[in-house]
């Protein structure tokens, strides 16, 4: 037994370290708009070039007219937004041609009114790529009905954007966090997502990292078009990550920035919340394949969970491996806690919260597999479809 724990001990101890080291060299390479280098303005010095917000929604009264509202109150001088009404059963169609209609949106917002959605789409992918035929800017700023924007959050993306230049460029969101089971589920998040993806390699065109956020995906339009537009992502309920995907493959520039807190949103309300929001759609996160769902969830407890366990089974120096991966576990958490509200001794947290994230993937598949498919947005999609049109 002892050999056992020398063995996994350090397996897990030099797998953690090396995640580190290299977060350590290459987190500070991902640049912060939010410092005063990029309060630029205009944005270029050609001026500010013309920008299209596209903002799809489905039954967002709650929180639409503060999100048009802010974006209506942008430090740029050069956009429109394009407001998409996808089919909404409440109020937010009206809400969005009443904003419209003021005095201040006037040749500012167009309202889209979705009323039938085309058989081969999912209902968000349509809005957008509704939305993108009508879209006149050199720039496509894609977000979602719940961003709330500083004024200077479009311009400071914009002058770095030029200034790369980029093809593509991501602005991480602010989480608005007010109750510890969100702090808790999301700082796992945080975790898995630099252990997992570098997001400090997605400029690197030698790789295959990428990235794309819901809330903030600024594409150039002549990118855009050549990856194949919407169109090409019309069933991926993963679309935010698989437009970066596409954009990525193609060999353009992207980049991915942190931003402070010029963009934010409310993610989801505790931890239950998380887990909800993330079983709709982490099987596809997965292809849909449940031998790969299996698989993630027995490597993500043996990374995650067996740490914790080895420190206490262990005994005298074969614990010093699973203590060398528990340190460098918090090493992510307090590293995360400079650019987030989440602080470092959230890590006594993990064993919770690894137990969570394993029931909330298990969850998605065996909802996804016993529905046969995924109820998104309103609207049913069978799983064969989902499958045929993954990206």
């Amino acid at each position: 037994m002892s050999l056992f724990h020398w063995v996994v001990g350090w397996i897990l101890g030099l797998v953690w370290f090396s995640r580190v080291l290299e977060a350590a060299v290459g987190m500070p390479k991902v640049a912060d708009i939010a410092l005063h280098k990029w309060l630029r303005h205009p944005a270029t010095p050609q001026g500010d070039p013309f920008v299209s917000i596209i903002v799809p929604a489905r039954d967002e009264e709650a929180d639409i007219e503060q999100t048009l509202n802010q974006l209506l109150l942008l430090d740029y001088s050069n956009y429109e937004i394009i407001a998409v009404d996808d089919r909404s059963t409440d109020r937010t169609g009206k809400i969005m041609d009443r904003v419209a209609a003021r005095s201040e949106a006037k040749g500012r917002i167009k309202v889209i009114h979705v009323e039938e959605l085309p058989s081969g789409w999912l209902g968000k992918t349509h809005a957008m790529w509704e939305a993108g035929k009508l879209a006149r800017g050199e720039w496509l700023l894609f977000t979602d009905a719940d961003v709330l924007f500083k004024p200077d959050s479009v311009r400071r993306a914009l002058a770095y954007a030029e200034a790369e230049p980029a093809d593509h460029v991501v602005v991480f969101p602010r989480i608005i966090m007010k109750r510890p089971g969100e702090r808790m589920m999301i700082a796992f998040f945080q975790s898995l997502f630099a252990f997992g993806h570098r997001p400090w390699k997605v400029a690197d065109p030698k790789t295959d990292d990428h990235i794309g956020v819901g809330a903030f995906n600024l594409v150039r339009r002549r990118v855009y078009d050549q990856v194949g537009t919407y169109e090409r992502l019309r069933m991926e309920v993963l679309d935010d990550m698989k437009l970066g995907k596409v954009v990525k493959k193609a060999g353009f520039a992207q980049r991915n920035v942190f931003g402070s807190d010029l963009i934010s949103l409310r993610w989801a309300q505790g931890a239950m919340g998380v887990v909800n929001n993330l079983t709709k759609n982490f099987f596809a996160v997965l292809s849909f394949q449940w031998p790969r769902a299996l698989a993630s969830c027995v490597a993500l407890a043996f990374l995650n969970l067996m740490p914790f366990a080895g420190i206490f089974l262990a005994h005298g120096w074969a614990k010093s491996g699973y203590a060398l991966a528990l340190f460098s576990m918090f090493a992510i958490y307090y590293g995360m806690s400079g650019k987030s509200d989440i602080p470092a001794y959230y890590f006594a947290l993990h064993p919770i919260s690894t137990t969570l994230f394993l029931y909330t993937v298990l969850r998605s598949m065996a909802v996804t597999l016993h529905r046969g498919g995924v109820t998104w947005r309103g609207t049913f999609y069978p799983l064969e479809e989902l499958r045929r049109g993954l990206v």
